[in-house]
């Protein structure tokens, strides 16, 4: 299944979603700019490897991807979904809360891969907390989505709800299968990192929203 677009409307401009975006555009250009060697050693310097963890890998991480698919996916979930979580949180805490959901979820994979040497890039954990906060924020919103039916194609729209749940449910019962094999021979897919994105943007989402300002009512009686 892959969503097209969603029924939520936002009430302001998603720059910071967009700036995203871009930077992640531009450091995979860089990428593609490295020969095989150089690219292999930026790999290993700047993405995550549980065995000799660093944490200013869980950030530079986040902006690393290892293909043209694995950026378009990424940023396609992350333009689909940020919007509405960047509006109701505002510019700069919607920021900070997609740096703590990819942090978190850079942690869940050190955490449940702890040996392994395996260098692992990209922003799925970070735009998995965003879908985690979608499902909380907006579960009844209706996501348009495109789903293959043998060799042909259609479009249902479908509950958020139903659709993210979904997704998280893929994401464990993969790692949950993925146990006793190398992170390596996964293909190297960091499903719990997703997952504890995921519950990372669940939990966090409500703690960054701004609270709401009450106006103050005067009594003019007298």
């Amino acid at each position: 299944m892959i969503p097209l677009r969603d029924s939520q409307p936002s009430h302001s401009a998603p720059v910071v979603t967009a700036s995203l975006i871009i930077v992640n555009v531009f450091v995979f250009l860089y990428e593609l700019s490295l020969d095989p060697f150089s690219l292999n050693h930026f790999i290993a310097v700047h993405g995550v490897i549980p065995d000799r963890f660093q944490f200013s890998d869980l950030l530079t991480s986040m902006f690393l991807h290892g293909g043209w698919m694995h950026l378009i996916g990424n940023m396609w979930f992350l333009w689909i979904y940020g919007d509405n979580i960047e509006d109701i949180l505002g510019h700069g805490k919607y920021l900070l809360f997609y740096l703590a959901c990819g942090i978190l979820a850079g942690l869940t994979h050190v955490l449940t891969n702890p040996y392994s040497r395996v260098p692992t890039v990209g922003a799925s954990g970070a735009i998995a907390g965003v879908m985690g906060a979608y499902l909380v924020k907006f579960p009844h919103a209706r996501i348009l989505t495109l789903i293959p039916i043998f060799v042909f194609f259609t479009t249902v729209e479908i509950p958020a709800v139903v659709i993210l749940l979904y997704w998280m449910a893929i994401q464990f019962f993969s790692g949950v299968g993925s146990i006793g094999y190398s992170h390596l021979q996964q293909g190297g897919v960091a499903w719990f990192a997703h997952l504890g994105g995921f519950l990372a943007g669940m939990a966090l989402v409500n703690l960054f929203r701004p609270k709401p300002r009450y106006r103050r009512r005067y009594d003019l009686r007298w």
